[in-house]
């Protein structure tokens, strides 16, 4: 898993709130969407929108890295390859040619929880899309030559992705090691072993259970009649069957935690690394937004409390991080700090605890907490100025949410949260007795046999 910590200086931050002087006076734009459901079990979410003429269309499928049959991690992601092989009547690589070749671009992504694939092209090129989602959906070639090509490919991500970069580990370790039932310890991009362990047969039994109408949502936005996208979607998702076998979820809650846990690793880092994870709820949980504002007041930029502290001030970090990572069925705190030359984790560790306590013990000040709203809402925002982006946050709210209307209340949803509520998701989540540490030391550091 590859995560992206964005850094905004100070007069960026001090600009962002200049520009929404108060949260009060921001409004999200409206989606004004139709939503129907094929016979199929196929659902349909589309918003006319005429400011381009251009069509974003999305594919959003049900199934994760949590859906990962025992192991044989890595399948959900090994899928998001394979999409893009051959079909019934496409050639491999088909989608490239049928989107870049016009102006536009395609891409995919996989996580715990859903597998989704874009594009976005001028408007008039909208019905070959149609139809070519509907062709991947219904005639996928889940063949050996297929399945050996981009199972290599994945192993190849897994290798420049964990094992490459000095701390790709540490990141791993930091998911793996934090669940102790729910199958969110397999991280999305998988395993080499469970990868090279896997047979055609059980490729094609996932890709069965999973990659099927009544698993899929299907979101358009952009530059379309409304009636004619409809016959397009009839004419070519709606023959496609509904399998009569039922489709598995994953039931398993994961179990509060009793008491600290702590693991040290090694690895080929020169510089010590400390991070921390906290158990926190599901994504729709109402405690997500306050953990959302956390994060920002914690990590987000160079005028945050970590930075600030760690960084800045002590000297004990060369770069700290936070990410609240909300998922669909439970949610993972992180915090943590690589360290800067001769500093000790014990150190950093105190440090990342006393920045805790200061939240949870005193009010967050009204222009910190309006700051950290602010750079939230500006995001969104920002989002929203893309079909895509518009699509991405109208499949989250209907498939990970389960409600699409909630694609409308988010930013009156941060606009809420107020320093007592920061302050109470602190104090409830962020617990001795729910905290894992981990300490990434570098390899040279391992105490030899007999010491």
């Amino acid at each position: 898993m590859v995560r992206t910590f964005i850094r905004l200086t100070l007069s960026a931050c001090l600009l962002v709130a200049a520009q929404l002087s108060t949260t009060a006076q921001t409004r999200m734009p409206q989606l004004k969407f139709s939503d129907r459901t094929l016979a199929n079990g196929m659902r349909v979410l589309t918003v006319p929108d005429n400011s381009s003429p251009t069509v974003a269309i999305q594919v959003w499928y049900h199934v994760g890295s949590k859906d990962d049959p025992p192991n044989r991690s890595g399948f959900a992601h090994l899928f998001e390859h394979i999409m893009f092989k051959s079909t019934k009547n496409m050639k491999s690589e088909m989608m490239d040619r049928l989107t870049e070749d016009v102006g536009g671009f395609n891409n995919a992504f996989t996580n715990d929880d859903v597998t989704v694939y874009f594009e976005v092209v001028p408007a008039n090129y909208l019905e070959t899309l149609i139809w070519a989602e509907a062709d991947r959906l219904s005639g996928l070639n889940v063949d050996d030559a297929n399945f050996k090509s981009e199972r290599d490919v994945v192993k190849e991500e897994f290798r420049q992705s964990v094992l490459a970069p000095p701390y790709g580990m540490a990141f791993y370790l930091l998911q793996a090691k934090s669940f102790a039932e729910h199958p969110y310890k397999r991280p999305t991009i998988g395993s080499i072993e469970d990868l090279d362990a896997a047979s055609l047969k059980d490729v094609q039994e996932f890709h069965s259970t999973y990659y099927r109408p009544d698993n899929a949502t299907l979101v358009v936005v952009g530059d379309f009649d409304p009636k004619q996208l409809d016959t397009w979607i009839d004419k070519y998702f709606g023959p496609i069957a509904k399998p009569s076998k039922p489709l598995p979820r994953v039931n398993v809650k994961e179990p509060p935690r009793k008491s600290e846990i702590r693991l040290t690793e090694y690895g080929k880092n020169d510089l010590p690394a400390v991070g921390f994870t906290y158990l926190t709820p599901k994504l729709s949980d109402p405690d997500t937004d306050a953990l959302r504002v956390a994060e920002a007041i914690l990590s987000t930029g160079e005028s945050s409390r970590l930075y600030h502290s760690l960084v800045y001030t002590q000297q004990i970090a060369a770069e700290v991080l936070g990410d609240s990572g909300p998922l669909e069925d439970a949610g993972l705190f992180i915090v943590g700090a690589i360290l800067s030359e001769g500093k000790k984790p014990e150190d950093a560790e105190k440090a990342l605890i006393a920045e805790i306590k200061k939240l949870q013990d005193t009010p967050v000040p009204a222009a910190e907490l309006d700051k950290a709203k602010n750079q939230l809402i500006t995001n969104q925002l920002r989002e929203r100025e893309t079909s895509n982006g518009k699509a991405l946050a109208l499949g989250e709210a209907a498939v990970l949410l389960g409600d699409p209307a909630r694609v409308n209340t988010d930013l009156a949803r941060l606009e809420a949260v107020t320093a007592a509520d920061v302050q109470r998701v602190m104090k409830k989540y962020f617990t001795d007795a729910n905290r894992f540490v981990l300490y990434y030391l570098p390899e040279a550091s391992k105490p030899k046999e007999g010491q």
